[in-house]
């Protein structure tokens, strides 16, 4: 089992939005870059950003216009559900890389993402733009049937994305993109669409508490090789929550086949991880959605040693 340490609770400065709480709950992406570490809650039209090191207050940047209901059944059927976060390399218009937030796509109204562009030293440098992922995921579902995208990490020349198979009957997946694709799109301003798509393998994880484990996050290695996080919930689909029976950290090769899997000691459900590679021991930071808006999401973190690979 994974031992893993609170390191801090997500605490912003001020609330994303009168009557909001004063911290990010639904955390469901993360990325370390520089001196920052970048959070995207699916309950949210905005990014998060904070210190890499110390437990001071982050603060809000905003990705959509808009406002979001307050009212938790109207706000879960009008956000913009993004559960995925990653970096992307320097390319035209983006000089010193950027971060790709996914949407999950279980909903007509979760199809739309954004890319931010980053400074030279990992912080946020102008507006975030919107990207229409319509037609991308459009194509993954006659493949996949309901989808639910929930981490993103580039690795290999490819922009690999987990599916999320939630319920019983749910798939999950590993979808390769073509990262050249991907960035011609970006540089045009193009929408997300099928042509992106090279290869997509269906996988089985498990079960936790007698209930299926499936994917929730990604985060690549130097060599190639991808840690990812997997929650079992108790829920019959991608839109309805349901109670989390374990979480835990994996890895797969860098093509594709699965290499590890370990339960985290934490009775949480996982939704995000930054893993980084140093001296053979892979360092994870972890985030997790409590499901419920007046919980602090927590900043967890664990270190794996003897990884295969």
């Amino acid at each position: 089992m994974i031992r893993t340490t609170q390191r801090r609770t997500l605490t912003l400065e001020a609330p994303e939005a009168p009557g909001r709480p004063a911290h990010v709950s639904a955390a469901s992406g993360l990325v370390a870059v520089g001196s920052w570490l970048y959070v995207v809650a699916d309950d949210a039209l905005h990014l998060a950003v904070f210190p890499r090191e110390g437990t001071a207050p982050g603060r809000s940047l905003r990705l959509f216009p808009g406002e979001l209901p307050l009212e938790p059944v109207a706000r879960k059927a009008a956000k913009p559900d993004l559960e995925a976060l990653c970096l992307l390399a320097p390319f035209a218009g983006c000089p010193h890389g950027a971060l790709l937030a996914l949407p999950s796509g279980s909903t007509a109204a979760r199809q739309q993402g954004a890319v931010i562009p980053l400074a030279a030293d990992g912080a946020v440098t102008g507006t975030a733009r919107a990207l229409d992922f319509t037609g991308l995921y459009a194509q993954l579902s006659r493949e996949l049937g309901p989808l639910n995208i929930e981490g993103a990490a580039v690795a290999g020349g490819r922009l690999r994305l987990l599916q999320r198979g939630n319920g019983e009957q749910g798939t999950d997946a590993l979808v390769d993109l073509d990262q050249e694709r991907l960035v011609r799109a970006l540089e045009s301003g193009g929408a997300m669409g099928p042509e992106l798509v090279r290869t997509v393998r269906r996988w089985e994880l498990g079960r936790a508490g007698g209930v299926r484990l499936s994917f929730t996050d990604a985060s690549a290695l130097p060599d190639g090789r991808i840690v990812f996080t997997a929650a079992a919930e108790d829920t019959r689909d991608a839109y309805a929550d349901g109670p989390v029976t374990g979480s835990a950290v994996g890895l797969l090769a860098s093509d594709g086949s699965p290499l590890f899997l370990d339960a985290v000691d934490a009775k949480v459900k996982l939704e995000g991880v930054s893993a980084r590679l140093e001296g053979g021991r892979v360092h994870l930071l972890l985030v997790a959605d409590a499901d419920d808006p007046s919980v602090p999401a927590p900043l967890l973190e664990a270190t794996v040693e003897g990884l295969p690979g």
